[in-house]
């Protein structure tokens, strides 16, 4: 499939600089590799889970986690302190913080050239976050009404990510509301100073939404795309891929994973956030071969 073909991106986006990058939308999908600094993460990676004792084991084991999906050619780290699976156990702004801080600033202080994103809906971690070397906000509560975070990122000369999330799954029109708080809250991060280019939508696979809902977003996300902005979409061994397979544990997802990666780049989604990184960049680079017209 041409660029040029789909009608839904009628026009290039400007790229958009992340940390020491340019970011070319459009040219290929890039891959974020996540690092869960937790000890409840829903897919059985967080770091505190499998350290314990010796001070420092967490912050070496995320630095290693993270060269490895560089070395797998992952193109930004995504570094969250506080489980959103549902029924976690939240946590304070300065546990999180102690949690992804140093480990964001060793990450940094080991791979200087790699743009590093921090996962969370607090303003104070997020603050924290970029004195320690993050240059992207991940919000997963980003069609929030507050605008504190986008406030931030203006502020801080940072891009964010504004993720679309509800409290229950209750609409009345699933399609049309999503679409909706999507405008709206791109529409306030624009009104409280971030540029356009630093925009980035995720429609928030798994959050807010039924596993019913979350398939109707896969079909939907060329009319996302559509809103004139890059798209991250991150599917990542959820709990809707797992029942699609009949009930698969967390770990047996990958192939579901790798199916919502290809068919969400054919839409035109722009980055994929993920957990097995040498085999979605595998995969991604097949569709954009397909999409994109690109060669490797």
């Amino acid at each position: 499939m041409n660029p040029a073909d789909r009608a839904f991106r009628a026009a290039p986006l400007p790229p958009t600089q992340i940390g020491p990058r340019l970011f070319e939308w459009g040219s290929r999908t890039y891959v974020m590799g996540i690092v869960n600094v937790t000890p409840d993460s829903f897919s059985g990676d967080g770091i505190l889970g499998s350290v314990a004792g010796r001070a420092g084991a967490a912050v070496e084991a995320a630095v290693l986690q993270a060269r490895q999906m560089v070395d797998e050619s992952a193109d930004i780290l995504d570094v969250g302190g506080e489980s959103t699976r549902p029924g976690h156990d939240p946590v304070t702004a300065d546990e999180e913080m102690a949690r992804v801080v140093p480990v964001i600033a060793a990450i940094h202080a080991a791979l200087p050239d790699v743009p590093i994103s921090v996962d969370t809906s607090k303003p104070a971690v997020a603050e924290a976050a970029i004195d320690a070397g993050a240059t992207l906000i991940n919000d997963v509560w980003g069609v929030s009404p507050d605008d504190a975070m986008a406030r931030l990122a203006a502020a801080r000369g940072v891009p964010i990510v504004l993720m679309h999330n509800r409290a229950e799954p209750k609409y009345q029109d699933f399609v049309a509301e999503f679409m909706e708080d999507m405008r709206a809250a791109l529409g306030r991060a624009l009104a409280a100073g971030v540029p356009p280019e630093s925009v980035i939508l995720d429609p928030g696979f798994g959050f807010g939404k039924t596993p019913e809902h979350n398939l109707i977003v896969m079909r939907h996300l060329a009319a996302l795309c559509g809103l004139g902005q890059p798209v991250l979409l991150g599917t990542s061994r959820k709990s809707t891929i797992g029942r699609v397979l009949g009930g698969l544990p967390t770990e047996e997802r990958l192939e579901g994973t790798l199916a919502t990666t290809a068919l969400g780049i054919a839409a035109g989604v722009d980055i994929v956030r993920v957990h097995d990184v040498r085999a979605n960049v595998r995969a991604a680079l097949v569709a954009d071969a397909i999409c994109r017209g690109e060669q490797p």
